[in-house]
């Protein structure tokens, strides 16, 4: 390997025995990035990585880009924000006002209109500019009357979450109003599909792609607001649960059929991720015995699946891309690895994987620059890209991976 080969400015690093070292502490890096996106100019009131998904290092929309990912984009950020101001133990109001924004957009801005199967429930996709988004905003790969309910999943967790922060009622209500939403309109799964499709047209309830891999987040949605007093989940919970251990974990061991499709801008059936088994995995771990007895055997199952599938070696560390289609390492994905390997490391006492783990998000970190302006993936020659990758489906991941191994947030430098 060349020691000499730089990245986003930083020299790579590593020590006597291979393993790539971090360009500076997670800390100081986290928090220069942090600052930065505190710099982020507003439009319409949010921040405007709140409303694009695609911004160069100056905060400049590639306007060649209308297309945008606000479920999956602020959802996650809302997780990453809320994780990061906790884990500076509550003292900077910014990173919680910004959380709010994010709310808000989701709330007021990216819903689908009062009517048909899906009313009124947060948009997968849309069009940057649209203040609010038009009924038929559908981008990417969604076709325009389409939503993808998994993501309504992930903003429906998220506002819970963001509820319990700041005791405002009306991030709780849409929360509540997808899980409803997506109650009613929940299958009973099988062997072959999940029980929501992965795309959805909100109108007619036509469906589009019979495997959604995501089903973690609106499992995790209905946790939340059972656990608020709303029992009216426990048996959409429990049905859900059902069918991630009978059908979906063990399909791991069989090529992963039901891992298939997570990213909004694909939409071959049978595209796998490895987006959807960690984050399964994380779950797991987060609760082991109180959710599934067999919780070692059956993380250990999808972490295996995963790293046959969609690990490979860049400068020597064995990183994660996202999915059958796409073998790049990007932000979101490969710290989503290193933090999910990370806490398997942590609950079965592994300093191997703690070490991948650890060199794994090294890497990553890598892709933020003196400034604290990250890029999406190592490759892109210049800071910014999609927001998701760049930025807010990143921070929680490294928030996770200190809960588990905090030593490594302030050792530049250190052993990886």
């Amino acid at each position: 390997m060349n020691s000499a080969t730089s990245i986003a400015g930083h020299v790579l690093r590593f020590d006597e025995s291979g393993r790539l070292l971090p360009w500076t502490s997670w800390s100081a890096a986290l928090d220069r990035e942090m600052n930065f996106y505190q710099q982020c100019p507003y439009d319409h009131g949010y921040p405007r990585f709140v409303c694009e998904t695609f911004l160069d290092a100056s905060w400049t929309p590639n306007v060649e880009r209308t297309d945008i990912i606000p479920a999956t984009q602020n959802g996650m950020a809302i997780v990453s924000y809320l994780k990061f101001y906790g884990m500076r133990g509550e003292r900077e109001p910014a990173w919680l006002a910004t959380a709010r924004c994010m709310g808000d957009y989701l709330l007021k801005e990216v819903r689908t209109p009062d009517s048909g199967h899906y009313p009124a429930f947060t948009r997968s996709t849309g069009r940057r500019a649209q203040f609010p988004q038009t009924a038929d905003c559908g981008s990417q790969s969604d076709k325009p009357y389409e939503i993808e309910p998994d993501k309504g999943g992930i903003a429906g967790f998220a506002l819970t979450l963001l509820f319990e922060a700041t005791g405002n009622s009306k991030y709780l209500a849409q929360a509540l109003h997808n899980a409803r939403v997506l109650a009613a309109n929940q299958g009973a799964g099988d062997a072959v599909r999940s029980p929501w499709p992965f795309r959805v047209d909100f109108r007619t309830g036509e469906e589009r792609g019979p495997v959604s891999g995501n089903m973690t987040y609106i499992l995790r949605l209905f946790d939340l607001l059972i656990t608020h007093g709303y029992a009216e989940f426990a048996q959409p919970r429990e049905l859900l649960w059902q069918w991630i251990k009978m059908h979906q974990i063990p399909s791991a061991a069989a090529g992963g059929a039901l891992f298939a499709q997570f990213f909004e801008d694909h939409d071959t059936p049978t595209n796998r991720t490895s987006w959807a088994p960690l984050n399964l995995a994380r779950y797991l771990l987060e609760k082991q015995d109180a959710i599934d007895p067999q919780w070692r055997a059956d993380c250990s199952l999808l972490i295996d699946f995963v790293r046959s599938n969609f690990t490979h070696r860049e400068f020597g560390v064995a990183v994660c891309h996202e999915q059958d289609e796409d073998k790049q390492a990007w932000g979101g994905a490969n710290s989503t690895y290193g933090a999910v390997l990370a806490l398997y490391a942590k609950a079965t006492q592994s300093s191997a994987l703690a070490s991948e783990a650890r060199q794994a998000l090294n890497y990553t970190l890598y892709s933020i620059d003196e400034r604290g302006r990250p890029r999406d993936v190592l490759q892109n020659p210049q800071p910014g890209g999609w927001q998701e990758d760049a930025h807010t489906d990143v921070v929680h991941n490294y928030a996770d991976a200190l809960g588990a191994f905090p030593e490594w947030g302030d050792a530049a430098g250190a052993r990886g």
